[in-house]
């Protein structure tokens, strides 16, 4: 049964064209089994018809603050006691500045500031506009006050430019708020995450690298954030925004990486490392850029330390898990890693497929740890992050309950 059955959700419109994606987020929402009340701005009937939310949500839209039916009855309170969450999609640029400054003159504006339940904002905006500093500085504050942002997304916009400033896709918000109402099954509990390659650098220009995106690391620190960790994320370089939640450590090098994690896990409860870390680095570095004089060039490579197996060793060590990326042999390596470096848990991936791996969107598991395993079929890596985060959280509390 989805999470979002029989929750009742307030989906916010404001003027922005990206509204006529959230028609598709009404019926995604209903479909989840959502119960969904609609309030439009003003702004936003000029870009899709309110009897069209009516329609897909099958329930009247509400418009108007000064409603005379509805406001004798304090609507916009009793609206906002009645929601289980306020998601507003799509957030305009002019609306995010107006809830930061509290302003109530539109109904959408007053049920924000008399909700006592999360509210999420799915921004919407040109690419400037959205790196505006006067944006950002809004985004920071109410980040601050614990309004949750999803997105903006990357890529083509309505007026032509290219840039964040994209609404998520429906079915991405969708799932993203049926995660708000995930099991807090790690509430008070500490979550150490590594993501992302690392760079081995050759001379001034040039490194060593891997293809990592970081993309599953980054989707298992937002799955730990959502059961309720307080999540501390080691990256190395990437293209993509972490967590807002997340403390972010920014690495580079596979050293870089090691000294980070091993100081910061004993401080944490679980350890999951997700990072591509280069195995060799080469063994000196050129003072000046290596010039093409020869037909051949030879690199002398050392090994770099284990990060892994240094965690498992440490006297005070979190709950240990660990990635596979195998191109065969998934299982076997997989079972062999986990006893080897003493593990508590490995979570193998096949690389180099059509579907899943390294930098994809998608990803399938092939998860081990002492005594079980279990296949978590190709999906989103949102959606694995989510189960290996709820299977993590059970190993966990089954380790230190015996």
């Amino acid at each position: 049964m989805s999470r979002l059955a029989e929750k009742s959700i307030i989906l916010g419109v404001t003027g922005g064209i990206a509204a006529y994606k959230t028609c598709d987020l009404t019926r995604q929402l209903i479909q989840a089994g959502a119960c969904v009340r609609v309030v439009m701005t003003r702004a936003a009937t000029s870009f899709v018809a309110p009897l069209t939310f009516q329609a897909l949500s099958g329930n009247p839209v509400h418009l108007d603050l000064l409603d005379t039916e509805e406001e004798s009855a304090m609507g916009h309170i009793s609206l906002a006691r009645w929601a289980d969450l306020v998601l507003i999609a799509p957030a305009t640029a002019d609306f995010i500045a107006k809830l930061r400054l509290g302003l109530a003159g539109e109904l959408l504006g007053a049920i924000c500031l008399a909700a006592e339940v999360p509210i999420v904002l799915a921004p919407a905006m040109n690419r400037a506009m959205w790196s505006n500093p006067a944006t950002q500085e809004n985004v920071a504050s109410l980040s601050a006050r614990g309004v949750r942002l999803l997105g903006p997304a990357d890529g083509a916009q309505a007026c032509g430019e290219s840039g964040l400033g994209r609404m998520m896709e429906p079915t991405d918000l969708c799932r993203a708020v049926e995660e708000f109402f995930a099991d807090k099954t790690l509430d008070g509990h500490s979550v150490l995450v590594s993501a992302g390659p690392t760079r081995e650098p050759i001379d001034p220009v040039r490194y060593l690298t891997n293809r990592s995106s970081g993309k599953m690391g980054y989707a298992l620190a937002q799955a730990a954030i959502n059961a309720g960790a307080k999540v501390t994320l080691v990256s190395g370089p990437v293209f993509l925004a972490p967590p807002k939640e997340a403390t972010l450590v920014n690495v580079e090098t596979a050293a870089d990486m090691f000294e980070v994690v091993t100081g910061l896990a004993p401080q944490h409860d679980i350890y999951i490392g997700t990072a591509a870390v280069a195995d060799y680095t080469p063994a000196a570095v050129a003072e000046g850029k290596i010039k093409k004089h020869h037909e051949a060039l030879d690199i002398r490579l050392t090994r770099t330390r284990d990060i892994l197996a240094a965690v498992a060793r440490l006297p005070k060590k979190p709950f240990t898990v660990g990635f596979a990326a195998e191109t065969d042999h998934l299982e076997s390596y997989a079972r062999e890693k986990l006893e080897r470096k003493g593990l508590d848990m490995v979570a193998a991936n096949r690389v180099g497929q059509s579907q899943g791996g390294f930098d994809s969107d998608e990803n399938a598991l092939w998860v081990v740890w002492p005594g079980g395993e279990l296949q978590l079929p190709m999906a989103s890596k949102q959606q694995i992050a989510t189960q290996l985060i709820e299977l993590i959280s059970d190993n966990y509390r089954a380790k230190n309950s015996t």
